[in-house]
Formats: structure tokens, C-alpha cells, sequence
């Protein structure tokens, strides 16, 4: 078996296009499908499809904001736990002192 370089796979994969599909072979599917929907359904398809990522990044920036809502609440309720907790702790060592 001869020796095969790195620049011999590249040339191949170049010609084979992504996942062994040349790239004729991915035109000849595109036209298949332009002829079955048509570019007017096609186009509808495509901005629907940009509505619906669209929706999905602002819900996932809407939970974010949730998210950080709550851990600010979180952590102020800590504090304000803490406070009581220390003033608690001053209210009986002056009680024990008197």
C-alpha cells in the first residue's frame, strides 16, 4: 500500500463535499426540493424559522433576568437573615449581662 500524505485527504475531502456528499450531489437535492415547496413556501419556511429562534433567545434572556431576580432576592434575604441573627445575639449577651 503506498504512502498517502495529509494534502491527498484534503484534496478528497474537498472534492466529496461534507460527509462523503459531493457538492453536485447537494444541488441536485436543493433543486428537488425548490421544485416540491416552491421559493415562495420556502422563503415563509425561512422566516418562520427566524421567528421561532428569535422567540426562543428571548426566552432564554427572560429566564436569565428570572434567574438573577431571584438570586439577588436570595441574597438579600440572607443579609437581612444575618442582621437579625447579630442583633439577636447583642439582645441576649445584654440581657445576660443584666
Amino acid at each position: 500500500m503506498p504512502y498517502r500524505n495529509y494534502t491527498d485527504n484534503l484534496e478528497e475531502e474537498a472534492l466529496m463535499g461534507i460527509g462523503g456528499i459531493s457538492i453536485w450531489q447537494l444541488l441536485i437535492i436543493l433543486a428537488i426540493i425548490v421544485l416540491l415547496f416552491g421559493t415562495k413556501k420556502l422563503g415563509s419556511l425561512g422566516s418562520d424559522l427566524g421567528s421561532a429562534l428569535r422567540g426562543f433567545k428571548n426566552g432564554m434572556k427572560d429566564l436569565d433576568l428570572e434567574k438573577s431576580e431571584c438570586d439577588e432576592l436570595v441574597s438579600a434575604s440572607t443579609l437581612k437573615t444575618n442582621e437579625i441573627q447579630s442583633e439577636q445575639s447583642l439582645t441576649n449577651s445584654v440581657e445576660n449581662r443584666v
